[in-house]
């Protein structure tokens, strides 16, 4: 007889971390989609632009790896509730930047305390998950990002149309808080730390903990987590997709106003398609690689990069309209589906006690990427007078080079790493 489905409290952790996301990504994008009413206040070049987007990811790059280690030596539940508390105050004083300098300063600091969560994130859903539901739980997580993304057009333009783009940063304050309080209250570093979980869902939580108790002894050091299989090809295969990633979540609501033509509203509707994909695509990514591909997860994972670098092309090359929304849209949809696709490798590979530092470790390579795409693209656009082609190519090439690295990765992956370990 079919189980039906029942609520547990691995489902509330699951749900806060979702909510806690989406706010992450919608403080993030805020500045991409304010960034052209931004850039005439100031009177920026397409390369300043850059630079303020790129602001944020230099420092979240930083604290990739110690927000891992904070989070594997403090605990998540400490960590996290910082550091949510630390980026909401720095994106209130992102609204108050009077000159360019400051506006790069606040940018800087907040991405400081956003790049500290996303490990805590990674590392929570191994704690909390046993292994045959990470995947999708994690996927479930990432298609916040889309959502957020995809809210943060419709929202920042409607604040915006009324009250102007500073007054965007100071009501995201809020949501920032209010995460925190939620995490604080609901979340424990450990399931057995926790009121809520009963002692059944304990023992479904600890499945596989002998697995990953085989690397018990090990500690939570950048050095150390070298030597797991695979983590350098993780970390340039993150790095080299992400460039494509950012570069097409931060220049796209630039580049249908600049090069499209279009308005305020028709930027806020049109920038949001593609997210709104993206969370179905995230959701379908890490569950199709959970339920089909367990043991050759890197298949859907070249599949689909193939037809995002193809999706790509036609962007900047059709002229109808109609079709560049089209393709635009289902870009958003496999560029999150490979970003799921790929976490589910990690998720199911990597020993959950060091999950922070390794997972850390693994982001920073998006998020280097996502400093270098915003100025480059800036620079190429610069460059050619305003044509958006160069820049377009130069994605394309970044997602064919991710694309060649996963080819490296061994076909059965997680069959060796379970026969490894047993044997």
């Amino acid at each position: 007889m079919r189980k039906t489905f029942q609520w547990k409290a691995r489902h509330t952790v699951l749900s806060i971390l979702f909510i806690t996301s989406i706010v992450s990504f919608l403080d993030r994008v805020a500045m991409s989609v304010a960034m052209p009413y931004i850039a005439a206040d100031y009177h920026l070049s397409a390369l300043a632009s850059g630079l303020v987007m790129s602001a944020f990811f230099a420092s979240y790059s930083i604290a990739q790896i110690p927000g891992g280690l904070l989070a594997d030596i403090f605990g998540v539940r400490r960590v996290a509730t910082i550091a949510m508390l630390w980026w909401s105050a720095f994106t209130a004083i992102t609204g108050a930047a009077a000159t360019l300098t400051q506006m790069l300063i606040a940018r800087f600091l907040f991405g400081l305390g956003e790049g500290v969560f996303p490990a805590c994130a990674f590392k929570a859903i191994p704690a909390w998950f046993p292994k045959k539901e990470r995947a999708t739980a994690n996927a479930i997580r990432l298609a916040s990002n889309p959502l957020g993304a995809a809210l943060a057009p419709l929202a920042v333009v409607g604040i915006m149309s009324f009250w102007g783009w500073r007054s965007v940063f100071y009501i995201l304050f809020l949501p920032g808080v209010l995460s925190a309080l939620l995490f604080w209250v609901f979340i424990s570093d450990k399931p057995s730390e926790s009121s809520h979980v009963s002692p059944e869902e304990l023992v479904e939580i600890e499945e596989g903990a002998v697995v990953d108790n085989q690397h018990s002894e090990t500690k939570a050091n950048p050095l150390k987590i070298l030597n797991e299989p695979n983590i350098l090809k993780y970390f340039f295969v993150l790095f080299l997709f992400d460039i494509a990633y950012w570069g097409f979540t931060t220049w796209l609501p630039t580049y249908l106003v600049k090069a499209r033509g279009f308005s305020m509203v028709q930027m806020g509707v049109a920038a949001s398609l593609p997210f709104f994909a993206g969370i179905v695509g995230s959701i379908l990514g890490g569950w199709i690689s959970e339920k089909y591909f367990s043991s050759n997860r890197r298949v859907p994972i070249v599949a689909t990069q193939f037809i995002s670098a193809f999706l790509l092309y036609l962007i900047f090359t059709t002229n109808s309209v109609p079709m560049l929304v089209i393709c635009q849209t289902l870009a958003g949809f496999c560029i999150h589906f490979v970003i799921a696709a790929f976490w589910a490798l990690p998720m199911n590979t990597v020993p959950k006690n060091f999950m922070g530092v390794a997972s850390g470790f693994i982001n920073m390579g998006g998020q280097i990427a996502a400093f270098i795409s915003p100025i480059f693209i800036g620079y190429l656009v610069g460059a050619a007078g305003g044509n958006y082609d160069h820049a377009f190519m130069f994605l394309i090439v970044s997602v064919l080079a991710s694309c060649a690295i996963v080819f490296t990765l061994p076909g059965k992956l997680q069959r060796h790493q379970d026969e490894a370990v047993q044997g």
